[in-house]
């Protein structure tokens, strides 16, 4: 059995088609699925779908990439993390990439989601894109590592993957673990401790090969899990009980959970 830790279900992508993409869920024998905030007005829609499906956990965050919308207190993320079906804070951290100008708006809403963590005592969902000693310093600074959480998506070099486990937090593997190009991310896939190690689809983004280009959807994680098994010649039963294990214990989640609810 496998768990989507990451993926985005209110997205338009996905979104009017729920009942295929539980079936393709059941069929890959993926039991279970994080739906991910990226803003406060998106949230009730993520909230509904966590209520709605059993298999279905959600978090509640503003992600780094939306500079427009208003910005969010502490006091309001605790205030929403206050539902059994919302197991995270998050997503947030810092983009680089896309944010060319000022960042310190960025960085000063990621203090405010760690510190939401802290309080509420549930786990961070990091995103970090070309950001990588910002968003350890202030993972440092806030004191993230009290919350802990993960890396996803992630996509740096293994030394930050090292300080990022330091600080208690796990590393996520999306679909680009699968790509040709990615050689650097499959050595890094090869060393993560399985204990340290989640994986994701991101979707409806950056689905696995032999999809790539496609629209992504969490019943694809088992082709991530199988390219990380294929790299470390393991066997896919044995990524996917870590894997799934780790998810649960995260978020703790009880164990009895894991079994399909349907």
């Amino acid at each position: 059995m496998l768990v989507d830790s990451h993926c985005h279900l209110d997205f338009p992508e996905l979104a009017g088609n729920l009942d295929a993409v539980m079936a393709l869920m059941r069929e890959n024998r993926v039991t279970h699925a994080l739906c991910v905030s990226v803003t406060l007005q998106d949230f009730p829609r993520v909230r509904v779908l966590a209520e709605r499906y059993p298999q279905l956990y959600a978090s509640v965050g503003v992600h780094p990439n939306y500079p427009d919308v208003p910005e969010v207190s502490a006091e309001e993320l605790v205030g929403f993390a206050d539902h059994p079906k919302v197991v995270a804070i998050g997503e947030t951290g810092l983009d680089y990439y896309r944010i060319k100008d000022d960042r310190e708006w960025q960085r000063q809403r990621f203090r405010t989601h760690i510190r939401a963590a802290r309080r509420c005592g549930k786990p961070l969902i990091i995103h970090m894109r070309e950001a990588a000693p910002d968003t350890l310093r202030i993972m440092r600074e806030e004191g993230a590592g009290e919350a802990g959480g993960v890396m996803h998506c992630f996509t740096g070099s293994w030394e930050v993957a090292q300080a990022a486990m330091e600080l208690g937090f796990y590393i996520s593997f999306s679909g680009i673990v699968t790509f040709k190009n990615a050689q650097a991310l499959k050595e890094v896939a090869k060393r993560v401790p399985l204990e340290r190690m989640l994986i994701e689809t991101d979707s409806p983004y950056l689905a696995p090969v032999p999809f790539r280009g496609k629209t992504n959807e969490p019943g694809l994680v088992k082709y991530v899990a199988e390219e990380i098994a294929r790299l470390r010649g393991a066997t896919l039963g044995q990524i996917a009980s870590a894997t799934s294990g780790n998810f649960f214990r995260l978020f703790k989640l009880k164990v009895t959970d894991f079994h399909e609810t349907h």
